[in-house]
């Protein structure tokens, strides 16, 4: 069976499995940068909390697995950061801490709170209170 590939800069191609493996190691970046334990982890990768050896396995070069539940996480977790990015330039530590800082949009929880109870919807209405913040 012949795996989906991606074309990239110079005629280069990426397989599915290569992707999901460089999103592994994003995702699993960003999440050390937001200082999140392993329970939250895997809660907003969509994997039982019971599930820790997959971290490990995703740290250690494993891809996330396929689907479109998968997919949408981890784009709508980049958009966050890349939101913070661009509203933090020069601050570090605000652009990686707010995450876990309560917020008032948020009835005072804290946008990790929001992403956990809410799953994807929660991690969709953060992407999107950040947008919409930038807009402004």
């Amino acid at each position: 069976m012949r795996e989906n590939t991606q074309t990239i800069n110079k005629g280069q191609s990426i397989t599915d499995s290569e992707r999901r493996k460089g999103e592994a190691k994003i995702i699993m970046n960003l999440f050390k940068k937001w200082n999140l334990d392993g329970e939250t982890k895997l809660i907003l990768l969509g994997q039982s909390p019971k599930s820790r050896q997959n971290l490990i396995r995703y740290q250690n070069g494993a891809p996330l697995p396929k689907g479109r539940d998968m997919e949408d996480r981890v784009g709508w977790l980049l958009s966050i950061h890349k939101a913070l990015r661009l509203l933090y330039p020069e601050n570090e530590n605000t652009r990686y801490s707010w995450v876990n800082k309560r917020n008032k949009m948020f009835d005072n929880y804290t946008p990790v709170e929001i992403m956990k109870e809410q799953g994807i919807i929660g991690i969709a209405k953060v992407a999107r209170y950040l947008d919409y913040y930038r807009g402004q």
